[in-house]
């Protein structure tokens, strides 16, 4: 079930028999020139879908935009300041919580999320410390491509052509979803390079493409089916026991 699907007398029910919710967060940012910018909140959102669907436990609306200053100097990109993306992140789960929410499980797509979500969880927790009687929140956070059957499979399809950003695996994912859209053309140089960077400015200077490390052109769309199939057998077992155990 969907949040966002859902009436509010079927969020009150579902809530006499479920205290669980899973919340895909995402980015909207260049995944270099054949990504698709809205990648990190695609993949967040198919995963923790799917998952929902296993587990028959609902789905809140997806955060699609993030922080993503560092690609700022790729035309679509969109960022969050962390200050923002913080607060946007306590405010959803203090509101899930008013409701009567208490496990929530954050399906991430995006790497630059991750410090970010980790201080909004304790700025959250803090606030719930000052609350009599104290609503028992846990909230988690779970990358979906950094799941170990994810990067195993990965590793098998791609080898070194997994790369940092812009890769196979998830273009082929968000291909899998769109196969519309799937652009697999080989390009120059076939890996992407890899370097430190400093600001928006100097990511584009280092990777002129947006690619870093990958050869995203062996992506295929039948390659993010068996992904997207891993990643929610694997997360959902993850979810299980996150949402079922004392």
């Amino acid at each position: 079930m969907r949040l966002q699907l859902a009436t509010w007398p079927q969020v009150e029910t579902y809530l006499k028999r479920s205290k669980a919710i899973l919340l895909p967060i995402g980015s909207t940012e260049q995944h270099g020139p054949t990504g698709l910018i809205g990648t990190d909140a695609l993949c967040a959102e198919a995963v923790a879908v799917r998952v929902g669907e296993a587990l028959e436990v609902m789905v809140a609306p997806t955060i699609a935009v993030g922080m993503a200053q560092h690609h700022m100097d790729f035309p679509g990109s969109m960022t969050l300041r962390p200050s923002t993306l913080m607060a946007v992140v306590k405010d959803c789960l203090l509101s899930l919580v008013r409701h009567g929410f208490e496990r929530i499980l954050l399906v991430n797509g995006h790497g630059g999320n991750v410090a970010t979500v980790q201080a909004a969880f304790a700025e959250t927790q803090m606030e719930l410390d000052t609350r009599t009687p104290r609503p028992p929140l846990r909230a988690r956070l779970v990358n979906w491509w950094e799941m170990p059957a994810v990067d195993l499979l990965s590793a098998e399809l791609y080898g070194d052509a997994v790369g940092h950003h812009a890769t196979p695996p998830e273009l082929a994912l968000t291909w899998a979803l769109h196969p519309e859209t799937a652009d697999p053309r080989p390009l120059q140089p076939r890996l992407a390079p890899r370097a430190a960077f400093h600001g928006a400015a100097d990511f584009r200077a280092q990777f002129p493409d947006g690619r870093i490390g990958s050869d995203p052109s062996l992506a295929r769309p039948q390659h993010g089916e068996q992904l997207l199939k891993v990643a929610t057998e694997e997360i959902a077992q993850v979810a299980r026991i996150f949402f079922t155990q004392a």
